[in-house]
């Protein structure tokens, strides 16, 4: 990019940084396209994934916006079968195909919309041309706008309602709102995680959390599927990170969560794996009660048997039952090596003849997308269609994985 391109980028963005302090998110269209203007381009629309990344959705205009605005084309765009679902998909912009955004004649691309690196849409753009230069200050209103939506969804019902297409069960709402963003990571690791039945779901959650050189993981699975699991899973997700962010131990946690639901919500039994892992080393130590054993995947193979290790009791049961507390395992992992946490409802969901999708199947489906070179939420998107598909898409209990993937080199 030439200097005085650079510049003006950086001046479009900042002043899109400060104009946003006091802006709501019904203004969001607004501050994009003014910064847009500022750039060169005639027109940059925000499109939001839904919570099944099936489509992408644009942010509503105001009314009295939209023909300051210009055209936005299509609603919906399909994440499978667009451009701006291939920009999504692969996380690199994509041009061509206009589709009656700007001015006639406009070059019409599609920009990935990455917080950190999570995906949250894409940014369509339109300009009487897009060079390379043009996608640069591109790329840079594309990320401001994911600091944007990023620190404005928690509190808008209007950025949560574009990333939807029908109303949630209350307990799924319930487990929505602690689950933290869908991939977390830095340059030492990834970590990805896809939950289902997006709209009701009822006792899966997860959690993954980056600490000073560690990156600590937990996935629940609560007894049941109603309000009282979703319940039992959010308790459970408190009481792990209360005791985590006051220096508890793996064990501590584990300790944490059983006594918070033998006291709250007794006689609903929760399985789980916490994980934590050295950024530096490679040390992975977990704990696993009642819950599948972890998976590890070296390059693009599983590791048969590499992780498992006695499994101890779900946590929850009855009082006067004997407690003892539950085991700290460890191994090491190589560089690149990728850790596997699943729940029984991904490898026990079976299709109309009754065969279980199988561990077998989960890891070629994610093997197969990371070899092709494809980003971790990528890879877990591909997964999460698969498993619905060979459920005839009506999953009969919850369905998550969470994909870390260790690369200390910074690749």
């Amino acid at each position: 990019m030439h200097r005085h391109d650079e510049e003006r980028a950086g001046a479009a963005v900042l002043g899109l940084l400060e104009d946003s302090h006091r802006a709501g998110p019904r203004d969001l269209p607004r501050l994009v396209q003014d910064a847009a203007r500022r750039l060169g381009l005639t027109g940059a629309w925000i499109y939001l994934a839904d919570v099944q990344e099936k489509c992408l959705t644009a942010l509503p205009v105001p009314p009295e916006e939209a023909q300051l605005a210009g055209p936005a084309g299509p609603a919906v765009l399909d994440v499978d079968n667009s451009l701006a679902g291939r920009a999504y998909r692969t996380e690199r912009a994509s041009t061509g195909g206009g589709s009656g955004a700007g001015g006639a004649g406009d070059a019409v691309g599609w920009v990935p919309i990455v917080d950190g690196i999570g995906r949250l849409g894409v940014l369509q753009v339109s300009a009487p041309a897009l060079d390379e230069d043009r996608l640069d200050s591109c790329r840079a209103l594309a990320s401001a706008t994911a600091l944007l939506i990023a620190t404005k969804t928690p509190f808008s019902d209007l950025l949560v309602r574009t990333g939807r297409r029908r109303a949630m069960t209350l307990q799924a709402e319930l487990v929505r709102a602690i689950l933290p963003p869908r991939t977390i990571g830095s340059r030492q690791v990834t970590s990805s995680a896809v939950l289902e039945p997006a709209y009701d779901v009822g006792g899966d959650a997860f959690d993954h959390n980056l600490a000073d050189r560690h990156l600590h993981l937990t996935v629940v699975d609560a007894m049941g599927h109603d309000l009282a699991s979703g319940g039992c899973s959010a308790v459970a997700l408190a009481a792990c990170r209360s005791t985590r962010r006051a220096g508890g131990t793996l064990t501590d946690i584990a300790g944490a969560i059983d006594a918070a639901l033998t006291r709250w919500i007794p006689e609903r039994l929760l399985t789980c794996v916490i994980a934590d892992l050295d950024l530096t080393t490679g040390a992975l130590a977990w704990i696993n009660c009642g819950h599948p054993t972890p998976l590890l995947i070296r390059r693009g193979r599983i590791l048969a048997r590499a992780l498992e290790r006695p499994v101890h009791p779900p946590l929850g049961l009855p009082l006067g039952l004997p407690r003892t507390a539950p085991a700290v395992h460890t191994a090491r992992l190589e560089p690149g090596d990728q850790l596997l946490v699943h729940s029984d409802g991904v490898t026990e969901g079976r299709d109309a003849a009754g065969v279980p999708f199988g561990e077998e199947q989960l890891v070629e489906v994610v093997s197969r997308a990371m070899a092709d070179g494809l980003p971790a939420p990528e890879a877990l998107r591909r997964l999460v269609r698969r498993i619905t598909a060979h459920q005839g898409d009506r999953l009969r209990d919850d369905a998550t994985v969470l994909l870390a993937a260790w690369h200390p080199d910074g690749a």
